[in-house]
């Protein structure tokens, strides 16, 4: 049974009092050498078609690469290894709009713990079934990233399992900022980075260790127009509700949380501009992925290719795109690229 909200709103406002958690490079380093060999150093590699578009060198860092298709594992591989051997004993659970439970649900069989994956209804249904696939439990409960939250929060006090977090921990974001130690490794002359805003796990680790090593790269944040929690909050300059709709770009679904203790401040900080995309944009981005660059990639996956198609921000040097997932529903992806569905 879903907890309450007064039960949520109370966990919430629990962690509010908490110290604030600091995620610096330190922390990104640790998480590289935690998890090397247990993730890949997916490969960066330049796409000739938007290059001669924006006129500056454009490179796609490919996390769809990963075994689970997403770059979630890093940080969900880096939060349980993190953990200690009393808290792998109790289970793992955590909410999901797809990819990050199955990076907890890949995680948790290859080091031999159980896992509990809660999802709300607006999941697609093949993210649902290669989580079950992979031996976790999943629970869908209500139409919200908040609904699956509050079932989260039950299991936590009534069972004792060990919550990671989608994005607001401060070792997710710390094995999500691996990916920016590779991009300046693999690009020394690093302009812009173009990265899939959400929660924002992702923006906040890799502008993190970016900035740390070329203060003068420019972080960009792309999301939808339906429902873009951390654009909603960056604007208001605070955490806000914001209203979940069913969008291409599921994955980057979902709320911030409005006592979000590590994400909000980071991205608010870190990120020097944010897009929003139509739900046509992301689909001429799932396309142009498809048919010129030879990649399946989701809706979130395709929202850097979409927002330099759309002719939305400039270039001015080298840039590199997080092309963050490929888990996309096998008739839907068809239908898009035939130009059936927009």
């Amino acid at each position: 049974m879903p907890v309450t909200k007064p039960h949520l709103a109370t966990a919430e406002a629990e962690r509010a009092a908490a110290p604030l958690a600091v995620v610096a490079l330190p922390e990104i380093e640790a998480a590289a050498a935690r998890i090397a060999g247990r993730v890949v150093r997916t490969p960066l590699v330049t796409s000739p078609a938007l290059s001669r578009l924006c006129g500056q060198p454009v490179h796609l860092k490919l996390e769809t690469r990963q075994p689970i298709g997403a770059f979630k594992l890093r940080g969900a591989m880096n939060a349980v290894l993190a953990l200690s051997d009393e808290q792998h004993r109790r289970g793992l659970v955590t909410a999901s709009t797809g990819n990050h439970g199955r990076a907890v649900a890949y995680t948790a069989r290859e080091l031999g713990f159980a896992a509990t994956i809660c999802m709300s209804a607006l999941v697609p249904s093949n993210k649902v079934e290669a989580i079950r696939a992979l031996g976790a439990q999943v629970r869908i409960v209500g139409r919200s990233q908040d609904d699956a939250q509050a079932e989260v929060e039950w299991l936590v006090a009534e069972h004792g399992l060990i919550q990671i977090p989608p994005f607001d921990q401060p070792d997710v974001v710390a094995g999500q900022g691996t990916i920016g130690l590779e991009l300046v490794e693999d690009l020394p002359d690093l302009s812009c980075v173009l990265i899939p805003l959400s929660g924002g796990g992702l923006a906040a680790g890799i502008a993190v260790a970016v900035k740390a090593l070329r203060p003068s790269t420019r972080i960009v944040g792309i999301s939808m127009e339906r429902g873009a929690a951390m654009a909603a909050a960056i604007a208001a300059g605070r955490p806000v509700e914001v209203v979940e709709e069913e969008t291409l770009a599921d994955s980057l679904g979902g709320g911030i949380g409005l006592y979000n203790r590590v994400t909000f401040a980071l991205c608010r900080d870190l990120i020097d501009e944010v897009v929003l995309l139509s739900e046509a944009e992301i689909a001429a981005g799932i396309r142009h992925a498809a048919l010129v660059e030879n990649e399946v990639v989701e809706g979130a996956g395709a929202v850097g290719i979409a927002a330099l198609l759309a002719g939305k921000l400039s270039l001015h040097g080298p840039a590199a795109l997080i092309v963050s997932g490929r888990n996309i529903d096998e008739a839907m992806h068809r239908r898009i690229v035939s130009g059936a569905a927009t």
